[in-house]
C-alpha cells in the first residue's frame, strides 16, 4: 500500500490534524524534551550500541545513547545495518534489558521500517518475529509495559505494510496486533498518551493487503470508546478518528482497492449493531466524506459514489436520531454523550468539505452552531443560576477552555457548511431555522444584558471573555443572515415575505448591535438589502418600530440599583432602533411614532454618550422634517406638540448633556418645516433666547468676553447666539420680528468685544445674503442696533448694570423698542 503525502509517522499526523498537540508518552517525551541531537553525539550513540552487542553487556549509558538516537527522530534514517543491530541486541539472550529500554528499540525499528525505501525482506522478518516475541510477553501493568504494548501495535501495524514483508509474517503481526487489543482498550484508559500510537497501528493494520481480522480491528476503532474499560471519548480522539479514516480510506483508492472499500462500508457504515458507539461512527463517516471529496476532482467511479452515500446515510441515521431526542432544535442536550455526538456531527460536516441537502444536517448545524459553538446561552443560565451551588458555578477556565476548543475554532467552518446546507434546503426547513436564528439573537440580548449586570465590576475577566464569545456569535449570525438575504429577497418570495424576513434581520441585529466592533462589508450588505422593503412598506415598518422596547422595559432594570443609562447592552440595541427608524420616517404612522417611539426618543436624548443623544435628536429632526406633501392634521398636530416639550428637554440638559450639533438639527428642522407663524416656533426661540441669556449672564460676568475652552471648543452661550443668528435666514416673515427683538435685547448686553464680534458675524451674513424680502428689514435692523449699542456704551451700561437692574430705564425701553 502506498504511502500518504506527508504521513510518514501517521500517528504524528494524527495527533496535530486532532489539535491534541504532542504526546503524552515517555517515549515521545524522551524525543521531544531537547533539540536533534548533534551528528557526531548521532555517529557516538550507534558505536556504543555495536559497543554493547560486541561486550554483551548493556550499561545505563546504553540506554542514553536510545535517547541520544530517539532525540533525532525527524531527521534520523535507520538503515538496515544499523536495524540489524537492534535485531541482535533484542534477541541475544546473553542481554538483561532494561524494561524502558523496549519502547525505545521498538521507536527505532518503527523509523527504520517507515523510512528505508527498500528494507531487505529476511531482515523484515527476523525483526517482526522478535517484535512479537517482546509483545506477547510483556506484563502491561507498568508505565513502561503500557509504552511496550502501544509501541508494539505501531511498529507491527507498520511492519503489516511494508512490501518486503512476507505474507506470513504480515499474518503473524495481523494476529498478534489482534491479541493485543483484547486489553488494549483499558490500557488506553489508562495512558491517554497512547491512543495515537495505537490507532496509528490499527490504520496500518487496516491498509495491509493481506485480509486477516479486518473486522475485528474496525469494531475495535468504532466500539471501544466511553466505556468502563475503554479510552474517553472526546473531540480530539473523535477527530483522530476521522483522519485515520481519512487515511485509510485514500489509500484505497489510490491503490484502487475497491473490495476493500466494499468491505468497510458493510462493516462500519451498513452495519448497525449496537457495540459500534455512534460519536465514533460519526467521525468515521466523516473521514469516509473527507476522503471522497478529496478525490472528487479526478472523477468519482461508482464504488465511491455508494461509499459515500453510505457515509451519509449513516450521519442522517444518527442526526435524525438525536433530533428526536432533542425535541425542539432549540433546545439544550442534558445528556453528556448526545452532546458529545453533536458536536462530533458539526465537526464531521465541517471537515468534509461538502455535503449531500438533507434536513437533519441542516438541522443539527443549526442546533450546534447555537447550542455547543456558541454556547452563551447555556453560559448566561449558569452564571444567573443562584439556585446552584457555588462548588457547580461556571468557572471562569470553563469559559477559557471553550475558547481555546477545537470545536470553538472550526466555527468558522461550520457556519459555511450550514450555509451552503440552508441555501439548498426546502422551504419548511429554512422557515424552521430561521425562526431557531432569531429566537437565539433574542436570548442572547436579554441573557447578556443580565450577566453585564451581574458581573461587571465583580469579575470583568470572565465578561470580557462571554464578550469574545458573542462577537464571533454576532460575525456568524451577520454571515447567516446575508444567505438569508440571497435566498429570501427574490422576486420568486412574495412582497409579504420580503418584508417579514427583513424585519426579523432588522431586529436581531438589534439585539446584537452591542457586540458590532468592526466594520463588516457582510453586516453592511445585509442592512442595505434589508432596509428597503421597510422604508416602502408601511407595515413593515409598524411591525419593526413596534418591537421596540417599551419606556417601562427601558428604565425599569433587575435591582434598585439599576440606572438606564449605564446599561451599554440596552443603549447599543436603543441607538441601532433610532438610526434605522430615521431613515424610514415617512411610512410611520403618527400614532405608532407617539406611542412607541416618542418615549425612547425623548429618553436617550437625555444620554450621557454624545453619539446616542445625536441620534435622538436627528430621529426628532427627521420626524418633523417628513410628510413634506402630506395634509394629515393628525401628523402636524402631533409634530406642534412634540416641540414644546423636545424644546424643554434639550434646554435643560444643554450644555452639559444635550450636543449642540443634535439640537441645532433639531431647531433648524422646527423652524423650516411648521407652518408659518406656528406658536411652537415662537417657543422654540423664546425657549432658545431664555437660555442663551442664563448662560451669558454667566459667561460674561465672570470672563467679560466671548471665548473659547481649554479643548477649542465654542462656550455654550456663543453657540446659542450663532444658533440665533443662523435663524435669521431661515424663519418664516411672521416669526423674524420676534427674533430679532430677542436678538437684540441679547446683543445690546453684551460686553464690547462681544458686542463687536457679533456685529460683524451680523454685518457680513446680512452683506452675502440674497433674500431681497427680508434684506431691507435686516439693514434697518442692524443699523439701529448698532447705534443702540453704541449708546449702551457711551451710557456706560455694562454687563454688570444691566445684569443686576430689575427694571430698565424708561429711556433705554424706549430705544429698545425702537428694533
Amino acid at each position: 500500500m502506498a504511502k500518504q503525502a506527508n504521513t510518514l509517522f501517521l500517528e504524528d499526523w494524527l495527533r496535530s490534524s486532532s489539535g491534541s498537540g504532542s504526546s503524552s508518552s515517555s517515549v515521545n517525551n524522551t524525543r521531544n524534551a531537547s533539540s536533534s541531537s548533534s551528528a557526531r553525539a548521532i555517529i557516538q550513540a550507534w558505536a556504543e550500541l555495536r559497543d554493547c552487542l560486541q561486550h554483551q553487556s548493556f550499561q545505563p549509558h546504553h540506554l542514553q545513547s536510545l535517547k541520544t538516537l530517539l532525540n533525532s527522530q525527524a531527521s534520523l534514517h535507520v538503515a538496515d545495518p544499523q536495524a540489524k543491530l537492534l535485531i541482535s541486541i533484542l534477541s541475544s539472550p546473553n542481554f538483561s534489558l532494561p524494561p524502558e529500554s523496549h519502547p525505545m528499540f521498538l521507536r527505532l525499528l518503527y523509523v527504520w521500517v517507515r523510512k528505508s525505501f527498500r528494507p531487505n525482506p529476511v531482515l523484515v522478518d527476523s525483526a517482526v518475529e522478535v517484535v512479537c516475541g517482546i509483545v506477547v510477553s510483556a506484563r502491561f501493568d507498568s508505565d513502561w509495559g503500557r509504552l511496550v504494548f502501544s509501541e508494539g501495535v505501531l511498529v507491527l501495524g507498520a511492519f503489516s505494510v511494508v512490501p518486503a514483508t512476507s505474507d506470513a509474517s504480515k499474518v503473524l503481526c495481523l494476529e498478534t496486533i489482534c491479541g493485543l487489543l483484547e486489553q488494549g482498550g483499558a490500557l488506553m484508559r489508562l495512558s491517554e498518551g497512547v491512543i495515537a500510537n495505537v490507532l496509528a497501528g490499527i490504520g496500518y493494520a487496516l491498509s495491509c493487503p493481506v485480509n486477516v481480522h479486518y473486522d475485528k480491528f474496525v469494531s475495535f476503532l468504532l466500539g471501544v470508546w466511553g466505556s468502563e474499560d475503554g479510552p474517553e471519548s472526546s473531540i480530539p480522539n473523535g477527530l483522530m478518528v476521522l483522519h485515520l479514516i481519512e487515511w485509510v480510506i485514500l489509500g484505497y483508492i489510490n491503490s484502487r482497492s475497491f473490495e476493500r472499500i466494499r468491505l468497510f462500508s458493510q462493516i462500519a457504515l451498513e452495519n448497525s449493531e449496537e457495540k459500534y458507539i455512534p460519536y465514533a461512527l460519526s467521525m468515521a463517516a466523516g473521514g469516509v466524506l473527507r476522503a471522497s471529496n478529496r478525490v472528487a476532482s479526478r472523477g468519482a467511479g461508482l464504488q465511491i459514489i455508494r461509499l459515500r452515500s453510505s457515509a451519509e446515510d449513516k450521519m442522517e441515521y444518527l442526526a435524525s436520531g438525536l433530533i428526536s431526542r432533542m425535541g425542539d432544535p432549540g433546545n439544550f442536550l442534558d445528556f453528556p454523550m448526545d452532546r458529545l455526538l453533536l458536536q462530533c456531527l458539526a465537526l464531521a460536516f465541517a471537515r468534509s468539505g461538502s455535503l449531500s441537502s438533507r434536513a437533519p444536517f441542516l438541522i443539527c448545524l443549526a442546533s450546534a452552531l447555537m447550542n455547543e459553538i456558541f454556547p452563551l446561552r447555556r453560559l448566561y443560565a449558569k452564571i444567573l443560576d443562584s439556585s446552584v451551588s457555588n462548588s457547580a458555578r461556571i468557572r471562569h477556565n470553563e469559559v477559557r477552555e471553550h475558547m481555546e476548543s477545537v470545536l470553538f475554532k472550526e466555527g468558522g467552518a461550520v457556519t459555511g457548511i450550514f450555509c451552503n446546507l440552508y441555501a439548498s434546503a426546502d422551504e419548511q426547513n429554512k422557515a424552521l431555522v430561521e425562526k431557531l436564528f432569531w429566537r437565539y439573537c433574542c436570548d442572547l440580548y436579554l441573557g447578556h444584558r443580565q450577566v453585564v449586570l451581574a458581573l461587571q465590576g465583580r469579575d470583568d475577566n470572565l465578561l470580557g471573555d462571554l464578550e469574545k464569545i458573542a462577537e464571533s456569535a454576532f460575525l456568524m449570525v451577520v454571515v447567516y443572515a446575508l444567505v438569508v438575504t440571497k435566498q429570501k429577497l427574490t422576486p420568486k418570495h412574495s412582497k409579504e415575505t420580503q418584508m417579514e424576513v427583513s424585519v426579523q434581520i432588522l431586529i436581531a441585529f438589534s439585539c446584537l448591535e452591542y457586540f458590532r466592533h468592526m466594520r463588516l462589508a457582510e453586516y453592511l450588505d445585509t442592512v442595505r438589502t434589508v432596509l428597503p422593503s421597510v422604508q416602502e412598506n408601511e407595515s413593515a415598518c409598524v411591525l419593526f418600530v413596534e418591537s421596540i422596547p417599551s419606556y417601562a422595559d427601558l428604565t425599569v432594570g433587575q435591582g434598585s440599583g439599576y440606572c438606564w443609562s449605564t446599561d451599554d447592552v440596552q443603549t447599543a440595541r436603543i441607538l441601532f432602533y433610532l438610526r434605522v427608524i430615521s431613515t424610514c420616517i415617512e411610512r410611520l404612522l403618527s400614532p405608532v411614532f407617539r406611542k412607541s417611539v416618542a418615549p425612547t426618543m425623548f429618553l436617550y436624548m437625555g444620554h450621557p454618550n454624545v453619539k446616542v443623544a445625536r441620534a435622538a435628536h436627528s430621529l426628532f429632526a427627521a420626524f418633523v422634517s417628513s410628510g413634506k406633501d402630506s395634509f394629515e392634521d393628525q401628523r402636524a398636530s402631533l409634530k406642534e406638540q412634540l416641540v414644546f416639550y423636545y424644546m424643554q428637554r434639550s434646554l435643560e440638559a444643554f450644555p452639559a448633556i444635550t450636543p449642540f450639533e443634535g439640537l441645532a438639527s433639531g431647531v433648524a428642522a422646527i423652524v423650516r418645516h411648521l407652518p408659518a407663524g406656528s406658536p411652537a416656533i415662537f417657543y422654540c426661540i423664546h425657549s432658545i433666547a431664555e437660555k442663551a441669556n442664563k448662560l451669558c449672564m454667566v459667561e460674561f460676568v465672570q470672563d467679560g468676553h466671548i471665548s473659547m475652552n481649554g479643548q477649542g471648543e465654542s462656550e455654550p452661550c456663543k453657540d446659542l447666539l450663532e444658533l440665533l443668528l443662523r435663524l435669521l435666514s431661515i424663519v418664516d416673515i411672521q416669526v423674524l420680528p420676534d427674533l430679532m427683538k430677542l436678538l437684540a435685547t441679547l446683543i445690546v448686553q453684551l460686553p464690547k468685544d462681544g458686542q463687536n464680534m457679533v456685529l460683524n458675524d451680523l454685518y457680513a451674513e446680512v452683506a452675502e445674503s440674497d433674500d431681497l424680502t427680508r434684506k431691507p428689514t435686516l439693514v434697518s435692523w442692524l443699523q439701529s442696533l448698532s447705534y443702540l449699542c453704541t449708546q449702551a456704551k457711551s451710557s456706560g451700561n455694562d454687563i454688570f448694570k444691566i445684569s443686576s437692574s430689575k427694571k430698565e430705564s424708561p429711556s433705554w425701553s424706549a430705544k429698545a423698542a425702537r428694533l
